[in-house]
């Protein structure tokens, strides 16, 4: 895969885990406030970490770690994503996969094979509002609400997770995204912080200043959400 970072742990990534974290470069989306800026658009000037060296520093974690994160960029742009999972599962570790839910046969794949253990998809926006937030003008959202209904269906544990940052987020957004993860178990909320590699927007919206919200803000917008969804959390 490309591979372009390794956290070898994290308490934070895994829900109740103790993991190591894989970053794989390559994004199909190009949202302004993405802060791994370097895995989606220049990761080719990343240092590139290979399989193999992920899999020996994976063989002296046996025992010791619970799973593995695969987090990107989109770690379903992979083509042998399938393969270096299958790899990691026989070593004994647990698969958490990150995805923006762009994917929707290939996250089916790996549920229906029961390749992954939990998946943690982000829901950039309401789905009015994709293309901005997504950073893409002509993006069709319908695959993602597509993955949105297969993970409903509750056949891998997962969470739904939103970065909302001002102001591209409204409380109508919130709203819409509730009613279209109407059920889910659990949605976390996340405030934008910049990280200073940040994708940022093209030259006609270069002035466009984005920041996060007050703490009273997230705790509106988590009540909106709660409406919706059973386990809604701000999460830091």
């Amino acid at each position: 895969m490309l591979i372009f970072g390794l956290q070898k742990l994290s308490l934070l990534d895994y829900p109740g885990k103790l993991a190591a974290t894989v970053f794989t470069g390559g994004c199909n989306l190009r949202c302004p406030f993405c802060h791994n800026a370097s895995l989606v658009t220049r990761f080719s000037d990343c240092e590139r970490i290979s399989d193999e060296e992920v899999f020996s520093f994976l063989k002296k974690r046996k025992g010791l770690l619970d799973g593995v994160c695969i987090t990107g960029g989109e770690p379903l742009l992979q083509e042998d994503l399938d393969e270096f999972i299958i790899n990691v599962r026989a070593m004994g570790f647990l698969v958490k996969l990150d995805t923006n839910g762009a994917f929707p046969e290939k996250l089916n794949s790996l549920i229906r094979r029961s390749l992954v253990d939990y998946v943690a998809m982000d829901i950039k926006n309401s789905f009015d509002n994709y293309p901005l937030t997504a950073g893409v003008p002509d993006f069709d959202s319908s695959p993602v609400i597509e993955s949105v209904k297969l993970l409903l269906q509750g056949k891998v544990p997962y969470e739904f997770r939103t970065t909302l940052v001002n102001p591209l987020h409204t409380e109508e957004d919130i709203v819409k995204i509730g009613v279209a993860v109407s059920g889910a178990e659990n949605y976390y909320l996340q405030n934008f912080e910049d990280s200073g590699d940040l994708v940022g927007f093209g030259e006609n919206m270069s002035d466009t200043q984005l920041k996060g919200f007050s703490a009273g803000e997230m705790e509106h917008f988590r009540g909106i959400l709660s409406q919706y969804a059973q386990n809604v959390a701000v999460r830091n």
